[in-house]
């Protein structure tokens, strides 16, 4: 269903028993968010960190970093991340976020698709840091990339939707509970993406 929020922002709520996720097609504005792109590329101090999965290390498919409050270290896959201070620019979007959400983040992992063969794979954001019922707010800067959910306990229910450029998603409630999700690789994408995922770590 397409609604507007107070902002005027088209904002649509995604028709998922289970969860609460709504998206803004046009969250930052095409310009704008061309600018945005740009920095975070060319200003981030991008990294390639091993994870475990299944008891394996991997090199993970895809840059990152994390920025935000002192002490707020996130823990996925067998791996830490500390944090970096919040830049300006971060704090700017954090800004324009938080009016949407009417919540307070903490951190934010961004994560760097160099181009259709790095990937995210099945996962649910349910770190013990995050809380019980933790907010995620997904922001896309870059190509657009198709982002899968597959709910946990019937995997025969199932939703894809586009992340566009200057998109953002926001997933709440039960979300992580009940829904896995995952940014698969795509042979025919040669250009980069860059996602920024803001969220409340409680440690």
């Amino acid at each position: 269903m397409n609604l507007f929020d107070q902002f005027g922002q088209k904002m649509i709520h995604l028709p998922l028993e289970d969860a609460e996720i709504t998206y803004y097609p046009s969250f930052i504005p095409a310009d704008e968010a061309i600018n945005y792109f740009e920095q975070l590329f060319r200003d981030t101090p991008w990294q390639q960190d091993d994870i475990r999965v299944f008891g394996k290390v991997y090199a993970q498919p895809r840059l990152t970093a994390l920025y935000g409050e002192e002490g707020k270290s996130y823990s996925y896959s067998g791996f830490q991340m500390n944090p970096l201070t919040f830049t300006p620019l971060l704090l700017e979007l954090k800004e324009k976020i938080e009016a949407v959400s009417h919540v307070n983040f903490t951190t934010v992992l961004l994560n760097l698709y160099r181009n259709g063969m790095d990937s995210n794979g099945w996962h649910s954001d349910d770190e013990k840091e995050l809380g019980r019922n933790p907010i995620i707010a997904s922001l896309s800067f870059g190509v657009t990339r198709r982002f899968h959910l597959r709910h946990r306990n019937d995997k025969s229910k199932k939703f894809s939707i586009d992340l566009e450029h200057g998109s953002l998603l926001i997933m709440k409630g039960e979300t992580q509970h009940n829904w896995h999700h995952q940014l698969p690789k795509s042979r025919r994408i040669q250009d980069p993406r860059i996602n920024l995922t803001f969220r409340i770590v409680k440690s």
